[in-house]
């Protein structure tokens, strides 16, 4: 199975919430940059561009989109809420019925993206 097969497993495995904002997330993210490749590391969904970009953790309580360079980051919408100390990672925790601003999320992705290909 390929690294799009197996996100898509997961997310017909993930037959509650999560899997659901999975789905939109999957989309946002790739509707943001249709550069990245969808891949498949630690068990987890990975979008890659010139080296990881962003990452989807699924937890029993919350969903975490993990940008790996996510404090090089500008967030004028204050998305960030984990990960805050981390050197250089920043997460995005969300729980049952929470969502993101999409337009916001998408110009993070757009960032991570040119941060990664050495753009500013």
């Amino acid at each position: 199975m390929n690294a799009s097969e197996q996100i898509t497993h997961l997310i017909g495995d993930l037959a509650d919430w999560r899997g659901e904002l999975l789905a939109r997330l999957r989309k946002q993210i790739l509707d943001a940059a249709p550069e990245l490749v969808e891949d498949w590391k630690w068990d987890t969904p990975v979008w890659t561009h010139k080296g990881n970009v962003v990452a989807v953790g699924i937890f029993k309580d919350h969903v975490r989109l993990n940008f790996f360079k996510g404090a090089s980051l500008p967030d004028p919408k204050k998305l960030f809420n984990a990960g805050l100390e981390a050197k250089t990672s920043r997460g995005i925790d969300l729980h049952k019925g929470e969502s993101v601003n999409a337009a916001a999320l998408k110009a993070l992705v757009r960032a991570a993206v040119a941060l990664k290909a050495g753009k500013k």
